[in-house]
């Protein structure tokens, strides 16, 4: 008996790793090479969407950005230049930094699986497939001569006329005072943040619990309700946009959000 718990403990450990090169370099490096021959077949035996050389005397109805930035383009609509083409860009970029940063989760590392990982990937898919990719779609197939909305069926009209009066939020809701209205607008956009943050706080906390938001820590809390409060007003900007022609909802002598 002794004999055998000792044979037993002597076993050898197998080891189920293997290493980078040449198994992994080698898959890769034949991957990269089929992609690139399906590509140059691709490339060469299908015409390029070309349209004619550009005429600096005739600007084409409607201008589009690349489609690479038609999800920019696409968001000016809702929201002013500085806002639209600065602070959200710059903000997806910090996200994306500060991710190891936020992210304490040890599931996973070098990895990724949906149950190691749910909440993170629902993120991104709801971050990039739904709201990014959903820009680029709107702004290809839905957005017309003049900017306008067209249904895939419709016929793209450059003499459409669409009548629109977009008003800012307090207005609409029928206070005329200018300065009652930077009031009532500040209200909002603190009530928004004040309510996002704690219902993300009563969330985190019924999914991970007291233990995770300890080891989260009050910093990383309020980058990532900040990220994602920040994130969500996209969607709901574009329904009272496109609900209710709302303009603005904060609007002051000095600034409009």
């Amino acid at each position: 008996m002794a004999e055998e718990t000792q044979t037993q403990r002597r076993a050898p450990i197998v080891d189920d790793k293997i290493h980078t090169w040449p198994h992994l370099v080698r898959a890769e490096f034949l991957v990269a090479l089929i992609v690139t021959v399906i590509m140059i077949i691709w490339s060469v035996g299908i015409d390029a969407p070309l349209e004619e050389a550009a005429n600096p005397t005739r600007t084409p109805n409607p201008s589009k950005a690349p489609w690479y930035f038609l999800g920019l383009q696409e968001m000016l609509v809702y929201f002013d230049p500085w806002h639209a083409g600065v602070v959200l860009p710059t903000l997806i970029i910090v996200g994306l930094m500060m991710i190891p940063f936020i992210d304490i989760n040890p599931n996973g590392n070098g990895y990724y699986t949906f149950k190691e990982r749910k909440y993170e990937i629902l993120t991104f898919i709801l971050g990039f497939h739904i709201l990014w990719v959903s820009m680029i779609i709107i702004g290809t197939f839905f957005r017309g001569p003049g900017w306008n909305l067209f249904w895939p069926w419709d016929v793209w009209d450059p003499h459409k006329v669409v009548a629109l009066t977009n008003v800012d939020l307090p207005y609409l809701l029928g206070f005329r005072d200018y300065w009652v209205q930077a009031a009532v607008g500040a209200m909002f956009i603190v009530g928004y943040f004040i309510l996002g943050t704690l219902g993300f706080y009563l969330w985190v906390l019924a999914v991970k619990g007291k233990d995770f938001m300890r080891r989260w820590g009050p910093v990383r809390f309020t980058i990532t309700v900040a990220l994602v409060i920040i994130m969500l007003g996209l969607p709901v900007k574009m329904f009272l946009r496109l609900a209710f022609n709302v303009k603005y909802i904060w609007v002051t002598p000095w600034f409009n959000v």
